[in-house]
C-alpha cells in the first residue's frame, strides 16, 4: 500500500503543474527569522515508535517554545512515506502555501523522492548560524544516498548498524558472527533465534541493504541508480542468502518482528538472540531505560556496516518556514546535540565535529557515560556508503514478492 500510494501520487503530480510555494526566508538575516518564528506552529512530522525519542522531541518542543515563541507540534509518525504523500496531495491540489507539514524527519528514498518532486524548500540548511558546528567533512552530511542535500535538508544525527545480544544467554561476545556470511551460519545453528522487521520497515529493509553490500561481486554500482538490466544480476546472491536465512528465521520466517521496539522486546524476551539497530548507544539507552537486561552488549563486523546520517526538511508549502528553521538551527546546537547523545535520554551519535566546537562544549561530549553496552567510536568497525536510493525501493519490491505473502 505505501508503494502504490506513492506511485498514485507521482501520477497526479506528474499532470499537475509546478507551482512555487512561499519564498524560504534569508537565513543570513537571522534576526528577522527569529523575529518572524515569534508565534508560529510547527507541525513536525517524525517518526513516533521510540518513547526516549518521543521524549527527547518533547523537551525541544519546551525549549523553543520557551526560547523562541515557536510551539513545536510532534506529528507522530509510522512510515514517513505518508508524510511524504501528503506533501504530494497538496501540491497536486494546487496547496502551494499552508501546508499541513513544516518539517519532516527524513533521509533516503524519502529525501530523493521529495527533492525530485520539488517537494522541498530551497536550501537553508548550510546558512543556519549553528551550521558552522557541523562536521562537513563527513560526506553523508552533504549526500545523503549518494543524492547531494543542496542545503535542502539539516542533519540531525548520525546512524551506524550495530548489533545487540545478551552473551549471559547466548554465548560470550568472542562467539557472535563478523560477517553476513557468519551471521548466516549462527542463525543455522540457533534456529529460531534470529529475525528482522519485514520491509518496507526501514530498519529491516537496512538489514537487506547490509547483505547486499556484503554479498554482491561488485558493491561500486550499488552508488548508481538500479539498472533493470542487471538487476537480477546485482541482487541474486542477496536472494540465495535469503532462502537459506528464511527457514531458520523466528517462527520460521512465517511471521517478522513488526520494528525495532519489537525486536528488543525479543530480545528482553529471550525470543531472540541477536538483534540490531541503527544507533551504536541503543543497547546501552534500553538497559538505561529498563528495556533490556543488563548484560546486554553489543557487536559489529570488523569487515563494516551501514552508516547514514538523518535529517530534518522543510516542504516547500510550508506556512512556518522561519519557526521550522529555528527549529532545525536548535536540533544541531551543541547544547541539543548534548543531550541527543547521552544513552540515557536517546544516544543517537552527533553530527557536529569536536574540533569545531568551543572547549566547554567539547569537555562536555567527552565526559557524556555512553554505558556498558556502547562500543568506542574506534571499536564500530569501518562505514559501508548506502546505495543509491532507487535499490532500497526495487530490493523492497521484491522482497514483498518472494516473501511478504
Amino acid at each position: 500500500m505505501r508503494r502504490l500510494t506513492a506511485i498514485l501520487a507521482g501520477a497526479v503530480l506528474a499532470a499537475t503543474p509546478l507551482a512555487a510555494g512561499a519564498e524560504t526566508p534569508n537565513a543570513s538575516d537571522w534576526d528577522a527569522v527569529v523575529k518572524a518564528a515569534d508565534g508560529q506552529t510547527v507541525y513536525f512530522n517524525a517518526w513516533g515508535g521510540s518513547q526516549n525519542i518521543n521524549d527527547y522531541i518533547e523537551w525541544v518542543a519546551g525549549e523553543v517554545k520557551e526560547r523562541y515563541g515557536v510551539t513545536l507540534d510532534h506529528v507522530k509518525l509510522d512510515d514517513t512515506a505518508n508524510a511524504v504523500a501528503q506533501v504530494v496531495a497538496e501540491k497536486a491540489a494546487g496547496k502551494d502555501e499552508d501546508g499541513g507539514i513544516d518539517l519532516i524527519w527524513i533521509n533516503g528514498e524519502n529525501f530523493v523522492s521529495m527533492q525530485e518532486q520539488s517537494l522541498l524548500s530551497d536550501g537553508f540548511a548550510t546558512k543556519l548560524p549553528n551550521w558552522r558546528y557541523v562536521d562537513t567533512d563527513n560526506p553523508s552530511v552533504t549526500t545523503d544516498f549518494t543524492q547531494p542535500t543542496n542545503g535542502q535538508e539539516s542533519p540531525w544525527g548520525g546512524a551506524k548498524l550495530v548489533f545487540f545480544t545478551d552473551p549471559a544467554k547466548f554465548g560470550s561476545l568472542d562467539t557472535m558472527p563478523d560477517s553476513a556470511d557468519e551471521l548466516l551460519e549462527w542463525a543455522k545453528a540457533h534456529p529460531g533465534r534470529f529475525s528482522y522487521p519485514a520491509p518496507p520497515d526501514f530498519i529491516g529493509s537496512s538489514f537487506l541493504k547490509q547483505i547486499l553490500i556484503e554479498t554482491t561481486a561488485d558493491p561500486s554500482v550499488l552508488q548508481k541508480p538500479v539498472d533493470e538490466a542487471n538487476f537480477a544480476e546485482v541482487t541474486a546472491p542477496l536472494w540465495a542468502y535469503l532462502d537459506q536465512l528464511d527457514p531458520v528465521l523466528w517462527r520460521s520466517g512465517r511471521d517478522y518482528p513488526q520494528n525495532y521496539p519489537a525486536m528488543k522486546q525479543l530480545l528482553a524476551d529471550g525470543e531472540l538472540g541477536i538483534i540490531f539497530a541503527f544507533n551504536p548507544a541503543e543497547a546501552s539507552s534500553g538497559i538505561a531505560n529498563g528495556e533490556m537486561p543488563d548484560t546486554v552488549r553489543s557487536f559489529t563486523f570488523s569487515g563494516g556496516t551501514l552508516g547514514n546520517t538523518h535529517f530534518v526538511a522543510i516542504p516547500y508549502n510550508s506556512g512556518s518556514k522561519e519557526g521550522a528553521m529555528v527549529v532545525a538551527n536548535f536540533l544541531i546546537s551543541p547544547e541539543a546535540q548534548l543531550r541527543k547523545e547521552d544513552p540515557a535520554i536517546w544516544g543517537d551519535p552527533t553530527v557536529l565535529a569536536m574540533n569545531k566546537l568551543p572547549a566547554e562544549d567539547r569537555a562536555a561530549f567527552e565526559a557524556i557515560d555512553r554505558g556498558v553496552a556502547t562500543l568506542a567510536p574506534g571499536e564500530l568497525g569501518p562505514v559501508l556508503p548506502e546505495p543509491h536510493a532507487s535499490w532500497m525501493t526495487r530490493i523492497e519490491e521484491e522482497w514483498l514478492k518472494r516473501y511478504g505473502s
